[in-house]
């Protein structure tokens, strides 16, 4: 390391997010970024640790140690070099990706405040889209086609990874363009799609093709025409609450709001029986998670009067919690920019059923108290009620409880799953490490079978 004593006299510096005043009237990205002098300064904050368990936390193996050396001595191709050996798209998870690295970091265990790998890692990605450091890649042709079902980043990162193999990529997309719940599901305010458009240019320069607006009703047909077909289509179905009064209108599903709301910002049109809007409601969500967070930080842009989030699972600790400790993820309580954009936060509430006004729309929701037992059979604890019922006004309702794991049929011997639709919803660093192997995985099978006699 160019520095390797720099953590114990430079603090961490994050960049931070831009006034709330400012931020909730328009749908920019809300975090900032650091002048080039505090961004090499936080790089040089990386310690020779010896044992770098940010590699080991990170499933795509980022060499942060390396990287943030090359940083911190201003060689930023070299550190762009070194991200995009491990990370086909550094510019989505500089952005959004929790930052598993972070958190096993040895400065996050012995001062808390660990090196900013992530920030770091956006700031590299945009220096190389500024300075040309990302080229354009003409990869010699083997001959061997392969069709990839689903354009989001497992998907994309199978695509890219096949590409560079050599091999001639068509990648379908259901939606009018690509990227997956990256372009449909994570809000403008946390990833503006302009970002998404600039990789797929470039990976349309290097040979990828997109055919969008295209349902493939039959896989098997499709692996009759291709070497070898990825299905990378995500965990399409939502998990649902069957209470009472579900039907009611005004009760709508995450992705219903942020999905049309990111069109919306593309310039789709919507009539005013379709548009999902928070506009002068009161917002109920449902759910603790990201989501749910993303579907907060939405209401307040589109103009409500108030937010509350209600989560059935206990409250997590604060700053340490020690059923989960270090290097592994740190179950604590998560606070967003969204929520610090206003919201109350309440849990272990179970929601009994959703109340109607004679219009059949939706004006409250009755919840009840619930606390968990030890399961004397192993596995889960056991939800129990205490009785203890109310009713939260909520003009508009957003439901954001995960989803459903695919289930899926037997394929033919070249279709091969990944990211999402194989292991179900997950993080964006995960699934591009998923499409990685994936393409890794498609290239030892057609060199394989190309290579048996009767081939």
């Amino acid at each position: 390391m160019g520095n390797p004593k720099a953590f114990m006299t430079i603090p961490r510096k994050e960049a931070g997010y831009r006034p709330i005043h400012d931020r909730i009237h328009d749908f920019g990205e809300v975090e900032q970024t650091l002048n080039t002098r505090d961004r090499q300064e936080q790089a040089s904050r990386c310690m020779d640790c010896g044992v770098p368990f940010c590699h080991w936390a990170c499933p795509l193996g980022n060499k942060d140690p390396e990287w943030n050396d090359a940083l911190y001595r201003g060689d930023w191709e070299t550190a762009y070099k070194l991200l995009k050996k491990t990370n086909d798209f550094p510019e989505f998870t500089g952005r959004v990706c929790p930052a598993l690295c972070e958190k096993a970091c040895v400065l996050y265990l012995t001062t808390g405040d660990a090196v900013t790998n992530r920030e770091n890692e956006a700031a590299i990605t945009e220096r190389a889209y500024q300075e040309g450091y990302v080229t354009i890649e003409h990869p010699t042709r083997n001959g061997k086609k392969v069709a990839v079902v689903g354009s989001g980043p497992a998907g994309l990162a199978a695509a890219n990874q096949l590409n560079y193999k050599g091999y001639e990529v068509t990648v379908f997309e259901k939606n009018e363009a690509a990227g997956g719940l990256l372009r449909y599901g994570i809000p403008n305010f946390k990833l503006n799609k302009r970002i998404i458009d600039r990789r797929i240019r470039v990976m349309e320069q290097e040979g990828v093709n997109f055919v969008y607006g295209q349902n493939i009703e039959s896989v098997a047909e499709l692996a009759k025409e291709y070497d070898a077909v990825v299905l990378a289509t995500g965990t399409p179905t939502a998990r649902d609450l069957k209470a009472p009064g579900r039907e009611l209108k005004g009760i709508h599903l995450a992705l219903e709001l942020l999905s049309q709301q990111n069109r919306v910002l593309a310039g789709m049109e919507f009539s005013k029986e379709e548009r999902v809007t928070a506009k002068d409601k009161h917002v109920l969500v449902i759910g603790g998670g990201d989501t749910g967070s993303d579907c907060i930080g939405t209401a307040h842009r589109q103009g409500c009067k108030s937010v509350t989030q209600i989560e059935i699972m206990p409250k997590p600790p604060y700053g340490h919690n020690p059923d989960t400790p270090w290097p592994n993820w740190p179950v604590i309580l998560k606070t967003t920019s969204s929520h610090e954009e206003g919201c109350e936060r309440r849990w272990l509430l179970n929601t009994n059923r959703f109340i109607g006004d004679e219009n059949g729309q939706v004006k409250g929701v009755e919840v009840e108290g619930v606390f968990w037992e030890p399961n004397p059979d192993g596995g889960r604890p056991l939800m129990k009620l205490d009785g203890k019922k109310e009713i939260i006004k909520a003009d508009i309702v957003f439901l954001a409880m995960g989803f459903l794991r695919p289930e899926h049929p037997t394929y033919p011997d070249n279709v091969f799953v990944c990211g999402d639709a194989a292991n179900g919803a997950s993080l964006v660093v995960r699934a591009i490490a998923s499409g990685r192997n994936t393409a890794e995985r498609i290239h030892q099978y057609i060199t394989q079978i190309t290579k048996q006699p009767n081939n």
